[in-house]
Parts: C-alpha cells; sequence; structure tokens
C-alpha cells in the first residue's frame, strides 16, 4: 500500500507549502498530493480552497488576485507564527523542486467549484517543461476536467475524485470512462466498493486517512493508496509491518 500526503504533510507543517512538500519527503511516502487553480494573470498557484480566507491573513477568492499580490499573503497564518511566513508557492516553483526527487504527484485540478480557464493546458505544459508527466496523476471532483487532461495528456494516468457518499458501481464507471484510479472518500467507502474496483481493474486512492482504525482498515481491504495528513505515522506503521 502507497502513502500520498494530503497537501504535503499538513498535519504538522502548513498545507501545501514548499515546506509541507519538503518535510513530507522526509518521511519516505510514495508522493504528494497538492490542489491547483489559476490566478488573475493566469498563474498556476498551489491552493486547495477557492478563497484564501482559511489559511492565510488574507481574505477574497483566489482567481481575484494576481500573483504578485497573493504572494504576500501568509499561508501559514494558521499556525500562530511557528513557520514564520511562508507564502503560496506556484505550480512551476514545485515543479522545479519536485523534478529532482523520486515523488509522484497527484495533483488535484480545482474546477469543482469554478472552472479555471485553460487550468489544464496551463498544468500540462508546466509538467511537461520539466520532464515530470511519467510521475504525475491527475484527479478532479470535476470530471470533465478528468476527461479534458485525457485528450490533452493522455500519457498521464487519471483519477475520478468523488464526495464521501462515493459512487455506485464505481469500478464499472471508472472502467468505461478509461480511468485507471478511483478516489473515494473514506468515511463512505465500503468493501464491496473495493472489490468492484479491483474486478474491473481500477485502484483506489482513499481520502483522507488520518487514524490508525482508517490506515488498518485500508490495509486490510488492500487498497492502492492512502492519502493521509500524517504521512509519517503512515509510513512507520508499513514499514514495521514489513
Amino acid at each position: 500500500m502507497k502513502v500520498f500526503a494530503h497537501r504535503g504533510f499538513s498535519g504538522c507543517y502548513p498545507e501545501n507549502t514548499m515546506l509541507a512538500f519538503k518535510e513530507a519527503l522526509k518521511t519516505g511516502c510514495y508522493g504528494i498530493e497538492l490542489d491547483v487553480q489559476t490566478t488573475k494573470d493566469g498563474e498556476v498557484v498551489v491552493f486547495h480552497d477557492e478563497t484564501i480566507d482559511r489559511v492565510t491573513d488574507g481574505s477574497g477568492y483566489v482567481r481575484d488576485y494576481t500573483y504578485e499580490e497573493l504572494s504576500r499573503f501568509n499561508a501559514a497564518a494558521l499556525w500562530n507564527g511557528k513557520f514564520g511566513f511562508q507564502k503560496i508557492p506556484t505550480f512551476r516553483e514545485y515543479c522545479e523542486w519536485v523534478k529532482d526527487t523520486p515523488l509522484i504527484t497527484n495533483v488535484e485540478l480545482k474546477t469543482g467549484v469554478y472552472y479555471y480557464e485553460e487550468l489544464e493546458e496551463k498544468t500540462i505544459a508546466l509538467i511537461r517543461e520539466y520532464g515530470i508527466s511519467d510521475r504525475i496523476l491527475f484527479s478532479s471532483f470535476n470530471h470533465l476536467s478528468i476527461e479534458q487532461t485525457k485528450k490533452l495528456a493522455p500519457e498521464i494516468p487519471v483519477g475520478a475524485l468523488v464526495e464521501h457518499e462515493g459512487l455506485g458501481n464505481a469500478g464499472y464507471y471508472c472502467s468505461k470512462c478509461g480511468y485507471p484510479y478511483y478516489h473515494p472518500g473514506f468515511k463512505g467507502l465500503t468493501e464491496e466498493e473495493v472489490l468492484g474496483c479491483r474486478k474491473h481493474g481500477v485502484g483506489i486512492n482513499v481520502w483522507t486517512i488520518n487514524d490508525m482504525a482508517a490506515l488498518k482498515q485500508m490495509e486490510e481491504w488492500d487498497v492502492e493508496s492512502v492519502i493521509s495528513n500524517f504521512p509519517d505515522v503512515c509510513m512507520i506503521y508499513l514499514n514495521r509491518k514489513k
């Protein structure tokens, strides 16, 4: 079972920052899950929420700021000064760093609430520029984005991301659509769903596994990967099992 660090090592460091990504690498995890959106001036940035209110010292929509403006906000504002100032990274900055690591990156296209123009095209262009197409996995709650990435970059695998309620007959759906992976929330996942995906040759990457009971359950069901805020705990447990 593989481990993806959810928004980097977000359980102990500010999410979706270069610090969280670099600390995730130290845990020995398989990969990193992150989110991309575009700014007012078309820069692809790594950020989860559509607004910056929750995790920074600013407010408003990501799409309403230029990157220069966004870079002034502290993405570590929730941590009460523990990590100083951490800027919102560009996806280019992330690619420049990750290309020299063995990490696989699960890029979530944040088009489920607001459909960013040419987000897929711009993200793929950066991935190809840095030569990391073979270490990328795309996912999105908006499966139109997944269809678009399939057309633009058929060499990059995709995963159907769904809410906690899941999707009935998910294995058949993913195989029918040509999605090699299914990304369900843990709370609604059933063993029947896992078996259905296995029957159709679809791998399952489950979010977000943050306690031992959930981790052990996913190991028992033999899912492909878990996505966790605490990749260190997951790796320690799995390494001990070996």
